[in-house]
């Protein structure tokens, strides 16, 4: 398998804002973090709060909220660590996030129909991707009405998940970066989630994911390819499911904090 997206000695923090002032080097919550995922890998981040998942997440797909001060971004052999968020996502690239976001008065049809004009350059009426949405509604539970309702408003946490799936069946990206998908979800939404996933990636297998969770609980149902445990902005330790099995046995207590 082709390398399909690299990260070396990555470093981030917060962006500076009039009243805060400029950052420091100690307001650096990514601490040189490398990662390299190959095409058609699963790699899940685990860590405990505070470590930095969220802001990977949130740094790899360049949000303004994140200044990344050393270290580069690859993804298929581009350079994309000055590219800003809306080319990264041309280049297939996609994050769901772990708080979507609510958008009133734009419906979850009109957001796909941009979305993924500005995608891929297909502009289908309403009518023609009603009709694509409407298979993966039904694998993901969704009343056939989903897609009319405002973009997250009055959503329910599992509503909101299984709309972030279906966007990263439609928009087809290379590479998804899912934030804590199974934070807020109850066992059974959990697994309906996992399996929108599983068949995302059955109907595109070259498709990398990065899986950012805080339980094992999601990765039982995924199987991930390789496990990392981010503590302190540095990836301290990488391997298989044993790792997990390890972490819901010892606890993050058993990974030191990198100095």
């Amino acid at each position: 398998m082709s390398e399909l997206f690299r990260v070396d000695g990555l470093w981030a923090r917060p962006a500076a804002d009039e009243s805060s002032g400029a950052p420091s080097a100690a307001d650096h919550i990514l601490r040189g973090l490398d990662l390299a995922v190959a095409e058609g890998e699963v790699h899940a981040i685990m860590g405990p709060n505070g470590s930095g998942k969220s802001t990977l997440g949130a740094s790899l797909m360049g949000s303004p909220e994140y200044e990344v001060t050393d270290g580069t971004v690859t993804f298929r052999g581009d350079d994309v660590t000055d590219w800003p968020t809306d080319e990264r996502a041309k280049a297939g690239m996609f994050l769901a996030f772990q708080y979507p976001q609510e958008i009133p008065g734009v419906s979850v049809i009109q957001f796909l129909r941009q979305s993924l004009s500005a995608r891929k350059g297909i502009d289908l009426s309403v009518l023609e991707l009603r009709l694509a949405t409407m298979e993966w509604m039904e694998r993901l539970g969704m009343d056939s009405s989903f897609v009319d309702r405002y973009l997250n408003e009055g959503f329910s946490g599992g509503e909101k998940k299984r709309n972030e799936i279906m966007q990263m069946a439609i928009l087809e990206p290379e590479l998804a970066i899912l934030d804590e998908t199974d934070s807020g979800l109850d066992v059974d939404a959990l697994r309906t989630v996992a399996k929108g996933i599983r068949e995302v990636r059955a109907d595109r297998p070259s498709m990398g994911v990065v899986l950012i969770t805080h339980y094992q609980r999601l990765l039982d149902e995924i199987e991930p390819d390789h496990i990392h445990i981010l503590v302190g902005g540095r990836i301290v330790a990488s391997g298989g499911m044993e790792l997990a099995e390890q972490l819901e046995r010892d606890g993050y207590e058993a990974f030191k904090v990198p100095v």
